[in-house]
């Protein structure tokens, strides 16, 4: 849809938002009415480099033309089945998915979150059947992320932030560890433990990724305890740290991997993989949804896939991405830059980050901020290094913008 065809203006839009919209958070201040590759564009014809995919979503670029023709071939001949129907994308996706990473079974569901309820409740369903009911306990990393419903939000350290505020009390049987502390997180677990939970990088929490050390060593402890090592991918999974999934990068296999964001194109799909023998937790009654594996999403997905493998966007996303950071160092007012692939963050030594970001986006570059002092980039993966030029030349100007704002 365009604006120019709705019969309303942009500002008559808008104050419909203003009118019947719930918001959640500050938007840019354009309508957004095409994509095309490393590009979006607004609703007055003008382009904006994005350096943001959604959210880490469009990782084969915006509107793909192949997971577009996908989705517009699925839509044409059944666009819902209900979950007592197979349908042959969802077939086919199960099959590529668990075949292309190395994991046994796969259950699919709508999004990040959801795929991260459906992880926590095997674990505990898992612990539960084999060890007693009072072995569902699950520890995971301070700063992390994991979603916003009860579960993932439970699941996810960030007690003092408004993700949490007014929503207690939360699900029991969460505690929180330091991240990249291996020692913490053993002694954050008991008798009861079944289940410890990470972001192989850290997003919301502002770009950290995990020691290999520290991997390495939570598997150690996991196997040695009988405990499960969960990876929430939903962020890092399908190319983006440079690895098909993050966890390839450092040698380190999960029990559980969720994922979702760039597994579906644009579409909403997420989905969690496992063996074969902690699936079967998952009986008749214990687990479900009404949309999941919806067969456009999943022919969307098939095409996302094949997109991300055919055209060996992680290895993209290794090289490009390590140029980039190299020439991050560039800005002003840096203190530290840290990422994996193309997930990067940079942390500046004054408060700007949001500031940053607004300027970015005048200046025609869409990036997010994640702390004060901490933006954030996760561009398509087919971004290239003229690309990543273009991108340093409008941060520099936005960043010596937000700090003469500052002064």
């Amino acid at each position: 849809m365009k604006v120019s065809e709705s019969g309303y203006t942009k500002e008559e839009l808008l104050e419909i938002v203003d009118t019947y919209l719930a918001e959640q958070s500050r938007r840019w201040d354009f309508i957004e009415e095409k994509g095309d590759g490393m590009y979006v564009y607004a609703e007055n014809g003008d382009r904006y480099l994005d350096f943001f995919a959604g959210i880490a979503v469009s990782s084969a670029g915006n509107a793909n033309k192949k997971v577009a023709k996908a989705i517009a071939d699925q839509a044409a001949n059944v666009i819902h089945a209900s979950n007592y129907a197979y349908t042959l994308p969802m077939i086919l996706l199960a099959k590529k998915v668990c075949d292309t990473i190395g994991m046994e079974k796969i259950v699919f569901q709508n999004s990040g979150t959801e795929a991260n309820e459906a992880m926590i409740k095997m674990a505990r369903k898992y612990g539960v059947d084999h060890y007693g009911p009072e072995h569902y306990k699950i520890v995971t990393a301070k700063n992390s992320f994991h979603g916003r419903t009860y579960g993932a939000l439970s699941a996810t350290g960030q007690p003092d932030s408004a993700c949490h505020k007014g929503f207690a009390p939360l699900l029991p049987g969460f505690t929180y560890a330091e991240y990249n502390n291996l020692e913490d997180f053993k002694s954050k677990c008991d008798e009861n433990t079944i289940g410890i939970m990470v972001e192989p990088v850290q997003g919301e929490g502002g770009v950290y990724p995990a020691d290999p050390e520290f991997l390495k060593g939570l598997r150690e402890f996991c196997d040695e305890k009988k405990i499960l090592l969960m990876f929430d991918e939903v962020q890092t999974g399908w190319g983006r740290t440079g690895e098909i999934m993050a966890y390839m990068t450092y040698g380190v296999k999960p029990d559980m991997v969720s994922m979702a964001k760039a597994i579906g194109g644009g579409m909403p799909i997420g989905a969690m993989c496992t063996s074969a023998e902690i699936a079967k937790v998952f009986t008749p009654g214990a687990h479900g949804s009404t949309y999941a594996a919806n067969p456009v999403c999943c022919a969307a997905a098939l095409a996302e896939i094949d997109e991300i493998l055919d055209n060996k966007l992680y290895e993209n996303a290794k090289e490009v991405g390590a140029y980039f950071m190299e020439q991050l160092k560039s800005l002003p007012c840096v203190k530290e830059i840290r990422g994996l692939g193309l997930l990067i963050g940079v942390e500046f030594e004054k408060p700007i980050a949001f500031e940053v970001k607004h300027r970015a986006v005048e200046n025609k570059l869409l990036i997010t901020a994640v702390r004060d002092s901490i933006i954030r980039m996760a561009p398509p993966l087919i971004v290239t290094k003229e690309h990543c030029d273009e991108a340093i030349k409008l941060l520099k100007k936005s960043v010596e913008e937000a700090l003469q704002e500052q002064s």
